[in-house]
């Protein structure tokens, strides 16, 4: 989703010159019931034009290291849980994806601050899940919850 109707918001550049009224409308047409079924909500900036120059001094992942963390991720939430995250019922994500009290709490606040449905609430669910996959952990922790809310807002 673009940031604001011409896409350049918080742009280093300059060039949004939208005011936040144009901002909220533009918004309120797409958030919502839209934005509900979408995760994960992570704010992408324009890329600088030194990473193309390959001057900017910082080692990235290749596609190869990235695939394989995820294929390894799938085949643990496989064998852990007998279904993949998106295929799970609401019924299979409680089951699969307990928290601990103190992680239960902190989504409960979160979905109370937040204004979270019950559709945004199993979703984190499911990306906790999927982020402890990734960690190759058995456990869903708070740590793992906290990233998915993060994502999630």
């Amino acid at each position: 989703m673009n940031p604001c109707p011409y896409g350049y918001l918080g742009d280093f550049s300059g060039r949004c010159h939208c005011t936040s009224e144009q901002v909220q409308r533009y918004r309120s047409r797409v958030l919502g019931p839209l934005l509900d079924r979408i995760d994960p909500h992570v704010e992408v900036p324009r890329l600088p034009s030194t990473l193309f120059s390959g001057t900017s001094g910082k080692t990235t992942e290749n596609s190869e290291t990235i695939r394989n963390q995820v294929t390894t991720a799938r085949t643990l939430g496989l064998k852990q849980c007998n279904y993949t995250n998106d295929s799970m019922r609401v019924n299979q994500v409680q089951t699969h994806c307990w928290l601990g009290n103190a992680a239960n709490l902190l989504l409960e606040r979160a979905t109370v601050r937040f204004g979270l449905s019950h559709r945004a609430y199993h979703r984190i669910l499911k990306v906790t899940r999927i982020i402890a996959d990734l960690t190759e952990s058995r456990k869903t922790e708070s740590a793992h919850l906290g990233k998915a809310i993060g994502y999630r807002n």
